[in-house]
C-alpha cells in the first residue's frame, strides 16, 4: 500500500534527479532508469508519476522556470525604482540558486529540446515573454518605447547568452563578472538614451 503524502516528495526527488543527471551527462541522453536510480526508486515508479521521459524532462523544466520566476518576483518585491528593478532582474537571473552547473546544463539542453518539442517550446516562450515584460515595464519608464525594446532585447540576449557560454566554455566569466558586464550594458544604455 502506498504511503500517503509520498507522491509530492517522490516527484520532487525525480525532478531533482533529472536535473542532476542532465547536468552530469551534459545532454538529454539519460534514461528513466538512471534518473530513478539517482532518486532512489524504481523506473516503474518514475513512469507511474510522470508517464514518460519527455514528461519528466518537462516537469524538470517547469521546476527550473518556477524557481527562477519565484526568485525574481521575491527580489523585485524589495525594490521600487525602475533602474533598481532592472538591476535586480539581472542579479536574480544569475543568482546562485539559478546559475548552478546543473541548472545551466539543463537550460542549454532545454533550449535545444524546445526546437523539436512543442510543450518545451511553449515553456521557453512563456519564460521569454515574462523576461521581456519585466524588462520593458521598467525600461519604458526610462527610455522611449523603441529604445526600450532594443535594450530589453540586448539584456535578454546577454542573460541567455551567459548561460550558453557557461555551458560551453571553460573560461566563461564568473557569476559576479557576468552580473557586472550585464549591468554595465544597462547603465551605458540608460546614460545615453538617445543613441
Amino acid at each position: 500500500m502506498p504511503k500517503v503524502g509520498m507522491e509530492p516528495i517522490r516527484r520532487k526527488a525525480l525532478i531533482d534527479a533529472t536535473i542532476a543527471e542532465i547536468g552530469e551527462a551534459g545532454s538529454l541522453d539519460v534514461t528513466v532508469t538512471q534518473i530513478a536510480k539517482r532518486a532512489g526508486m524504481s523506473s516503474g515508479l518514475a513512469h507511474h508519476y510522470f508517464g514518460s521521459k519527455e514528461q519528466i524532462f518537462l516537469a524538470a523544466m517547469r521546476h527550473i522556470l518556477r524557481s527562477y520566476g519565484d526568485h525574481v518576483r521575491g527580489e523585485l518585491a524589495k525594490v521600487s525604482q525602475p533602474k533598481d528593478r532592472l538591476e535586480t532582474i539581472i542579479a536574480a537571473s544569475f543568482h546562485p540558486l539559478n546559475f548552478t552547473d546543473e541548472a545551466i546544463s539543463a537550460w542549454l539542453n532545454f533550449y535545444v529540446y524546445a526546437r523539436t518539442t512543442p510543450d518545451a517550446k511553449r515553456l521557453l516562450e512563456v519564460y521569454g515573454r515574462r523576461l521581456h515584460s519585466n524588462l520593458m515595464s521598467n525600461l519604458i519608464q526610462l527610455l522611449s518605447r523603441r529604445r526600450a525594446e532594443h535594450v530589453a532585447q540586448g539584456l535578454a540576449a546577454m542573460i541567455d547568452g551567459f548561460y550558453i557560454r557557461h555551458a560551453l566554455q571553460e573560461n566563461a566569466p564568473i557569476r559576479s563578472e557576468v552580473i557586472a558586464i550585464t549591468q554595465e550594458y544597462l547603465r551605458q544604455n540608460l546614460a545615453h538614451p538617445k543613441q
